[in-house]
């Protein structure tokens, strides 16, 4: 199982200053589909014995060196061994075409992870946890219903993917005939994107920003076009997706089985995110009519917007001791 050559970046490019209290290495592991994805590693500095692990991904259009690195290095400050990994088809990670994405394959890149965090000497098999941010919060949901490997799941800020494409925001498009005009557009464009050998991109967060441009297109502005979060690699900082890119999610449903997840799961969400109802409509699902509610945990941030939990917004929104303690607790 050869990996595929990747062209890694060894200078420091992240959004966020590099920590004194942690070492940093570039690393790369292999999914079962032969995709070779790139990484950072955070280890906390003169570590000796055997430490938990959590592989971070996320938000979706990101790259590993916006806010996913920023949790990993601090999780590696408080005592843990991570990665932060860019996913299939983007930023330094393998996988053709670019700015792709799949339920099945995103899901079968977070397990990789764990893959990779299992065989290191370094580590104990036995406390490894995964942090999803935005799109990649629902993504670690249904990794964490098929992976028995993982202890404890962390879900920031998260989408449901799956959701938002097949019935837009806030459910507004939930209809037959809303999905039938989407898919309509999005096959006619898979025909031009065919004959012309090239797919077309859309996505990207808008700039400038129009006037009348609704607050959560501002927030993300705030992060992805300004110096707080842009990179020359992510996605929404640039062209972003595929207009086709997400097409499966449309009727591939992720997190039907999150009411059988065994291991611990926390949801934190900010109080004003345009999202939040993502993550409170995931809790719901996790802890109605079943046995295995007693370690999920809803934590609400009191003015936080969606974007105050990729990098804390100047307030310090992400609480980092809670979800140390919570990936502690679970890890015993």
């Amino acid at each position: 199982m050869n990996n595929e050559m990747l062209t890694l970046t060894q200078d420091w490019d992240k959004t966020f200053p590099q920590s004194e209290k942690v070492d940093h290495k570039k690393v790369t592991f292999r999914n079962r589909y032969g995709i070779t994805l790139a990484a950072d590693m955070y280890i906390p500095k003169n570590a000796e014995s055997r430490l938990p692990a959590i592989a971070v991904s996320g938000p979706f259009g990101a790259v590993k060196e916006q806010c996913s690195g920023l949790y990993a290095q601090t999780f590696a400050e408080r005592g843990f061994l991570t990665i932060a990994f860019d996913p299939s088809f983007t930023g330094e990670s393998g996988g053709m075409p670019r700015y792709m994405a799949s339920p099945d394959i995103n899901t079968e890149d977070f397990q990789a992870a764990v893959d990779f965090l299992s065989v290191q000497d370094n580590i104990d098999a036995d406390k490894i946890g995964i942090c999803g941010i935005c799109g990649w919060g629902g993504m670690a949901i249904n990794t964490a219903a098929l992976d028995t490997r993982i202890k404890v799941t962390v879900a920031v800020t998260m989408y449901d993917m799956a959701r938002v494409n097949a019935n837009g925001y806030f459910d507004s498009e939930d209809s037959e005939e809303k999905r039938f005009e989407k898919q309509q557009a999005l096959n006619a464009q898979r025909t031009k994107d065919y004959r012309s050998g090239e797919y077309a991109l859309s996505g990207g967060v808008v700039d400038p920003l129009p006037d009348d441009a609704p607050f959560f297109v501002v927030d993300y502005h705030d992060y992805y076009k300004t110096d707080r979060g842009y990179h020359p690699r992510s996605l929404n900082s640039n062209g972003g997706w595929n207009v086709i890119g997400c097409m499966s999610f449309m009727n591939q449903p992720i997190n039907t089985y999150s009411g059988e997840i065994r291991s611990a799961v926390l949801l934190v969400h900010g109080e004003k995110a345009h999202s939040c109802y993502f993550s409170k409509d995931a809790y719901a699902a996790m802890t109605k009519d079943t046995k295995y509610a007693d370690n999920k945990e809803l934590l609400i941030i009191p003015d936080a917007v969606h974007t105050d939990l990729y990098d804390g917004g100047g307030k310090d929104a992400i609480p980092f001791d809670k979800i140390e303690a919570f990936y502690h607790e679970y890890m015993k």
